[in-house]
């Protein structure tokens, strides 16, 4: 079955990909917009924070460029940075013009600006504590009013299509992508002249995330299977602080929390922070998270708390009225109580290799948000520069697939249908619950916040046998989605494993005990792993 052909599909719909999507249908392209779930079920979605962007007084993009390098321990791409520091004020205005509804200060002269571990200034745009929220239900009422645009909503993508996997002259290209329709049960054939993935990052390969079910790694893994190189997947971001408490599904405690004076105590009561780092509480996100590991494992407690209580209750409530509401429903008051918390797996520095417009390996394929790597991170992800980075270059994609549409040719054959042919339905589902389960509980127990030699090695023995596994099922069986998630998910896993593997010392979010060094600059180097 066949969707008939569109000029550009874009795969993923986060800020990423709604911002590549309206920028092309503003110029008149016919856009697909391909939603694994719906509109509103992204990882963007679920980010509180905001955008960091250098708008405030005293200061500026070079500042902004300044913090992010030194968060990413030496390996950040200053072109990239340089390049998205500058654009991130232009990036505000048109969010804004979308119809997002920004926090202004309480005399309504600016936007309100909040500060974030590692950022030298306030310069957190944000919406309340619910920034991802806002945003996303702007542009998901304008993508929807938006009649260039065609929504392929509940779907998932299964493959890209390419040009030498059909056997087609003229050289290698990107034709469009193979999708499972989740209601139906149906694949189906998705022609386009262009695609872009930005199908988010793959926390979902480990135990503990704070991310949504649609984190599985989906773009990560068919870019690699189309012959796309990825780079640094062993920087794995941690997020410091994860609601902690029994019927708590993957709730974030903001790391504005922090930058309005929150503490992160002991069940003693005592802070520990300084004992970690000079910064406190205000450390980047890997120093954060490892202090945190570190004396949860050192004292056999199952939480640290995180407590702002001393702040006056009028500004807790107003700054974070999502988080206070959400812990209230498990009887947590944050305003009078501290909330306990732990580290959970939140957002994957490395990805598929992307230029400063986007384009991968693949001629016809682009690459935005977290399933890209564009340099921008390095080896730590400064606090708020994601969203940042779904902007910058939606928009940077939008541009650089304009100039090349005119370059790529209109499909000249029909792209085969799904073959389904020699596959029967699953007799044992209970196959894949099971292999995601050990997927994910070895992934957070072998190549989580600490890592050493042995625990890799064992990971990679496990992944191996499970891709065994899942290859054979692939084969023989009708695919589901979670089989899909599955095969992306284990992929993923084991190119992270290798990529850790090969990097011998420590460095930002990867920090393994038999290399505890950290090698000089001049030595630093991307993971970088060639199909």
């Amino acid at each position: 079955m066949s969707s008939g052909s569109h000029d550009v599909l874009v795969i993923g719909a986060g800020l990423g990909g709604m911002s590549a999507a309206l920028r092309l249908a503003a110029l008149g392209y016919r856009v697909a917009l391909m939603a694994k779930k719906g509109l509103e079920e992204s990882s963007s979605a679920h980010a509180q924070g905001g955008i960091a962007a250098a708008i405030g007084a005293g200061d500026s993009p070079a500042l902004h460029v300044d913090d992010t390098l030194t968060a990413g321990a030496g390996l950040c791409h200053r072109d990239a940075v340089e390049w998205v520091a500058s654009r991130a004020p232009a990036c505000i205005r048109w969010l804004e013009d979308q119809g997002v509804r920004f926090t202004h200060t309480r005399d309504g002269a600016a936007l309100h600006l909040t500060r974030e571990g590692g950022h030298s200034h306030r310069r957190i745009v944000h919406a309340a504590d619910m920034s991802g929220r806002a945003i996303i239900a702007a542009l998901a009422a304008r993508v929807r009013a938006d009649a260039n645009i065609t929504l392929l909503g509940n779907q998932i993508a299964v493959d890209l299509i390419t040009a030498a996997k059909l056997g087609a002259d003229g050289g290698n290209r990107c034709l469009g992508a193979y999708a499972l329709d989740r209601g139906s049960g149906r694949v189906v054939t998705h022609p386009a002249r262009a695609v872009v993935l930005a199908t988010g990052g793959a926390s979902k390969t480990y135990l503990y995330t704070t991310n949504p079910d649609t984190s599985t790694g989906d773009g990560i893994a068919m870019a690699w299977r189309a012959g796309c190189r990825v780079a640094n997947l062993e920087f794995v971001q941690f997020h410091p602080t994860c609601l902690y408490h029994p019927q708590a599904k993957s709730f974030l405690i903001s790391e504005a929390v922090r930058g309005e004076g929150g503490r992160l105590l002991l069940p003693d009561g005592r802070r520990f922070m300084q004992d970690h780092d000079p910064r406190g509480e205000l450390a980047s996100r890997d120093i954060v998270a490892r202090a945190i590991d570190y004396e949860m494992k050192r004292g056999g407690f199952e939480y640290v708390w995180l407590d702002i209580s001393h702040r006056p209750a009028e500004d807790i409530l107003a700054h974070f009225p999502n988080i206070a509401a959400r812990c209230r429903e498990f009887g947590i008051d944050i305003t009078r109580q501290p909330i306990p918390v732990v580290p959970a797996a939140h957002y994957s520095c490395g990805g598929v290799m992307t230029d400063l417009h986007g384009a991968t390996d693949l001629r016809g394929l682009y690459a935005v948000g977290e399933c890209s790597f564009t340099g921008l991170h390095g080896a730590n992800r400064l606090a708020s520069n994601s969203l940042l980075e779904c902007a910058v270059f939606g928009a940077a994609a939008a541009e650089r697939i304009t100039g090349d549409l005119a370059a790529l040719p209109a499909l000249a054959r029909q792209l085969p249908a799904w073959d389904e042919s020699r596959v029967t339905d699953p007799d044992e589902q209970v196959i894949v619950s099971h292999n995601w389960d050990e997927l994910r509980r070895f992934m957070w127990n072998y190549v989580g916040i600490v890592r050493t030699n042995k625990r890799l090695e064992r990971a990679r023995h496990r992944v191996t046998l499970l891709q065994e596994e899942i290859a054979e099922f692939y084969g023989n069986f009708r695919i589901t989605n979670d089989l899909v998630e599955l095969r992306n998910l284990a992929l993923v896993a084991e190119l992270t494993i290798r990529s850790a593997l090969s990097r011998h010392e420590s460095r930002g979010l990867h920090f393994n005990r038999d290399h505890p060094q950290t090698l000089p600059d001049a030595g630093a180097r991307d993971t970088i792993l060639t199909p």
